[in-house]
């Protein structure tokens, strides 16, 4: 990201809102759980955590009947159109709500940009709500629903078990971040940032990257609606999931021009 980055993060830390059970707490409906961020080994100090479990923060105590969503997923849920019950089909729509909120609302007030979510939980869950082949609703969860509604930065916690992967998410986590925070008030601060982000947004998808590109060379009016409306873009292309294939090339990529810059060799980078 050339310049952009390194003076903004020396002096401020990401703020990561993570799963209470991907953060050692044994939260989980049968009183697990795990930590992922072991596998960051010393680069977990290099972040602010923030663990919370909605279900917890719900009443619904560990270890608890493990829940669903029926009749719709964690959009239908906040319209009133779907339900969250337990094995006993006992109804916890509003003691859910509660805690979801409350968690929600914890970490908005204190400013997180990213949070590492449970996959497969209807609560946490964002693009999928199933866990061992059994089905428990569309996604997103009921928390990942309030998540994607917000420009939030959002990581699979699985994924933090593959470097590769980790890679991926780290460099475009930086970017969301530091893009999120930029104050765009002119046509001139939107180019700008575009400029440090743009060749990451091709990477990740070259279509939508370059319609953000035309669009911004055609703009003729300008308003702070407009504005926002292109970062809000850029922001959502940026946390997209990718896959292993398109990872892979784009490492590959940013290798070979290491290597032809900084005379970097394969080792090293495979290291």
């Amino acid at each position: 990201l050339h310049d952009a980055l390194p003076i903004y993060y020396l002096i401020s830390k990401i703020k990561i809102g993570i799963s209470a059970c991907q953060f050692g707490a044994n939260f989980r409906y049968d009183g697990k759980g795990n930590d992922i961020t072991e596998n960051l080994k010393r680069e977990k100090n290099e972040f602010i955590w923030f663990p919370v479990c909605p279900e917890v923060a719900s009443g619904l105590g560990v270890p608890r009947s493990p829940v669903s969503l029926r009749g719709g997923n964690g959009d239908d849920f906040w319209q009133g159109n779907a339900h969250i019950k337990n094995r006993d089909s006992e109804i916890l729509d509003e003691k859910v709500k509660n805690g979801n909120l409350f968690c929600f609302n914890q970490l908005k007030e204190q400013n997180i940009d990213v949070f590492i979510f449970m996959e497969g939980s209807p609560s946490c869950g964002v693009y999928r709500t199933s866990l061992k082949g059994k089905r428990l609703g569309n996604p997103p969860g009921i928390f990942g629903s309030l998540l994607l509604k917000e420009n939030i930065f959002l990581i699979p916690s699985v994924d933090l078990q593959s470097p590769i992967k980790w890679w991926d998410w780290r460099r475009r986590m930086y970017a969301f971040v530091w893009l999120k925070n930029k104050e765009i008030k002119s046509l001139d601060d939107i180019y700008k940032a575009w400029h440090v982000v743009k060749f990451l947004c091709q990477e990740l998808n070259r279509v939508e990257a370059d319609e953000i590109g035309t669009s911004l060379a055609n703009i003729k009016n300008i308003d702070e609606t407009i504005l926002d409306n292109f970062k809000t873009k850029m922001l959502n292309l940026l946390r997209k999931p990718s896959d292993i294939k398109s990872i892979k090339q784009s490492l590959w990529k940013n290798y070979s021009w290491l290597r032809k810059k900084r005379g970097l060799m394969v080792e090293e980078v495979m290291e």
